[in-house]
């Protein structure tokens, strides 16, 4: 249970560290830091989408597009983002066509390393407490 609530932890930090950078190298995706509940409302949002629209997209793509099967992780993170920037009181906003293409690629490579590193530095694997205790 308790890797559980370290794994959420870092998808909802992950998707946080992703939209905070987005919002630092890209002029046209703007955080609306005035309204902090509303950013975290954007970091939830964007994050159960992402749990949602990745597996869902993976079985329409293998289904009806297999030569799509890389892209998987960048729509599923342009719809996220998508939905999050139209949703009222969200905290985001993206403002140019530019923004639209580059934003889900930079949150999209973001969150895939964090996901991938902070794991492997945060949960400890239960062999190897086993082999600790042995």
């Amino acid at each position: 249970m308790i890797a559980f609530l370290i794994r959420v932890g870092i998808f909802l930090g992950s998707s946080a560290l992703g939209l905070i950078l987005a919002d630092l190298i890209l002029p046209g995706f703007v955080i609306h830091w005035g309204n902090p509940l509303g950013f975290l409302l954007a970091i939830v949002i964007f994050t159960l989408l992402q749990s949602v629209l990745a597996p869902w997209i993976l079985r329409l793509t293998t289904r009806h597009a297999p030569a799509l099967l890389g892209g998987i992780g960048i729509v599923s993170t342009f719809v996220s983002l998508f939905v999050v920037v139209v949703v009222p009181f969200a905290g985001l906003g993206i403002s140019d066509l530019a923004t639209w293409f580059l934003a889900p690629l930079l949150v999209w490579v973001v969150t895939a390393l964090a996901t991938w590193i902070l794991p492997r530095l945060l949960v400890k694997d239960r062999r190897d407490q086993k082999k600790r205790a042995a």
